[in-house]
C-alpha cells in the first residue's frame, strides 16, 4: 500500500500555481457578445490571487463565439475554414479585453495560441514550457487559447478543457479550475431532474463519473464529459481539478480559500510523485549520458538540474526534448529526463562548464542539459 495521500480541498489553499479555464458560454453571456463586466470580475479575482503570490495561467475560450457575433452568424459553423475565420475575427477583441482589464491592476498579459502539435512534439513542448515558465517567473499572466485560426481536424485539441489539462501537465500546476455555466457535476441532469444532487468531491479516475456527464452546449465544443477527461489528464501530473460555476461571486478566491464550491476531482497521487512516474515510465529512451560521481551525488542529494560539466560520455542519436537515460560509469541507471540539446550539441558540451555553452555552440538554449523539472532520479535499491 502507498503512503501517499490523495490531495483534496486543502491542496487548493496551498496551491502556488493554478490554471484557470473559462468557457465560451460564460465569456459571451450565452452568445450575446463578450461580457465585459463578467470578464472584469474574473480578472479582479485573478489579480487578487496574483497579489497573494499565486501563479495564474488563464486558458480562455471565446474567440470563435466572439467572432460569430461580429460576423452576424447565429449558429456555430461546422466547416473548419469558417471556424478559422470566426476565430481570427474574434481573437483580437478577446485579447484586447483581457489586456485592458488586467491593466487596471498593472498586470501584463501575453497571448499564447497553441495546437496539439505544439505539445505532442517534444521540441515544441520544451519551447512552450520555456516560454511559459519565463512569463510566469516575470509575473506576466499568459492568456492561452487553441489556435483556431490555423487548426485542422487532425491537430485540434477538441476543446479548451483538454487544453487546460495539458497546460496544467506542462507547468506542473497544483490545480486546474474549470469555470462553466453549471454549479458542478451532478449525479443526474439538473435540467431534467429536479432531484439531481451536486457531486462535491470524487476521484478523477472514477469510471462512474463518465456515466453522469453530459454533452456540450451550442457555443462550445466541451461539456461535462470533456471536463471529466480533462480532470483525468490533469491528474497525470498530480493536479486537483475543480468544476465550478463562473457566475458564483468571487469563485476563484473562494476556492483557494478552501470553500466547498463545485465538484473537486482528486488525482490518485500527489503532484511530485505523479510527475516523476510519468517521466520514469512513459517515454522511450533515445540516448544515454554517462555521468561522473560528482554529478550523480548532486542529482541524488540536492535534486539539481544536470549540468554538462558532469557528463563524461554521450551515446545515441537524439534531438532536443527526447528522453535520455543517465547512467554511472558501470552502466547502472541513475536518472532519466528530457534533454535540452540534441546529440551533436551534447557531445560538444560534455565535461564543459555552463558559461562555455555560448562559446562552444554560438547560442544558449538552456544552462543545463536536463532541467530538474524534467528529470527523475531512480531510487537506490534497498
Amino acid at each position: 500500500m502507498s503512503n501517499e495521500q490523495e490531495p483534496g480541498r486543502e491542496a487548493l489553499g496551498q496551491a502556488r500555481r493554478v490554471v484557470v479555464k473559462i468557457g465560451s458560454s460564460l465569456l459571451t453571456n450565452d452568445g450575446r457578445g463578450l461580457d465585459e463586466m463578467a470578464i472584469g470580475r474574473w480578472v479582479d479575482q485573478i489579480a487578487a490571487l496574483h497579489r497573494r503570490g499565486v501563479d495564474v495561467v488563464l486558458v480562455s475560450s471565446g474567440a470563435v463565439a466572439a467572432g460569430m457575433l461580429r460576423l452576424g452568424w447565429q449558429a456555430r459553423p461546422s466547416e473548419v475554414h469558417e471556424l478559422q475565420a470566426a476565430a481570427a475575427v474574434g481573437q483580437n477583441g478577446l485579447t484586447q479585453s483581457y489586456e485592458q482589464h488586467f491593466a487596471r491592476h498593472d498586470i501584463l498579459t501575453a497571448q499564447i495560441l497553441l495546437t496539439h502539435d505544439d505539445l505532442s512534439n517534444r521540441k515544441r513542448y520544451l519551447n512552450a514550457l520555456s516560454a511559459l515558465r519565463t512569463l510566469v517567473d516575470m509575473r506576466v499572466v499568459p492568456v492561452i487559447n487553441e489556435n483556431d485560426t490555423v487548426v485542422t481536424d487532425e491537430i485540434r485539441f477538441g476543446d479548451n478543457d483538454t487544453l487546460g489539462a495539458l497546460v496544467a501537465n506542462l507547468l506542473e500546476a497544483d490545480a486546474l479550475l474549470l469555470l462553466t455555466d453549471q454549479e458542478g457535476l451532478f449525479d443526474a441532469d439538473p435540467r431534467h431532474d429536479p432531484g439531481a444532487g451536486l457531486i462535491a468531491e470524487g476521484r478523477a479516475d472514477d469510471p462512474r463519473l463518465a456515466a453522469v456527464a453530459g454533452g456540450g452546449g451550442a457555443l462550445g465544443r466541451g461539456g461535462m464529459s470533456t471536463k471529466i477527461r480533462a480532470a483525468k489528464l490533469a491528474a497525470r501530473s498530480g493536479a486537483v481539478t475543480v468544476i465550478a460555476s463562473g457566475r458564483q461571486p468571487d469563485v476563484l478566491t473562494r476556492l483557494l480559500d478552501g470553500e466547498t464550491l463545485g465538484t473537486l476531482l482528486r488525482p490518485v497521487h500527489a503532484p511530485l510523485a505523479a510527475r516523476k512516474r510519468w517521466l520514469a515510465g512513459q517515454l522511450q529512451v533515445r540516448g544515454t549520458l554517462t555521468l561522473d560521481a560528482g554529478a550523480i551525488k548532486v542529482l541524488r542529494e540536492r535534486g539539481s538540474s544536470l549540468l554538462a560539466v558532469g557528463v563524461r560520455e554521450v551515446q545515441g542519436t537524439f534531438r532536443r526534448g527526447d528522453m535520455v537515460a543517465c547512467v554511472d560509469e558501470q552502466g547502472a541507471l541513475v536518472a532519466k529526463g528530457l534533454i535540452n540539446y540534441g546529440a551533436a550539441e551534447a557531445r560538444k558540451l560534455k565535461g564543459q562548464p555552463s558559461h562555455q555553452i555560448e562559446a562552444l555552440l554560438g547560442y544558449v538554449e538552456a544552462r543545463s542539459l536536463i532541467h530538474r523539472d524534467n528529470l527523475v532520479v531512480m531510487r537506490l535499491p534497498d
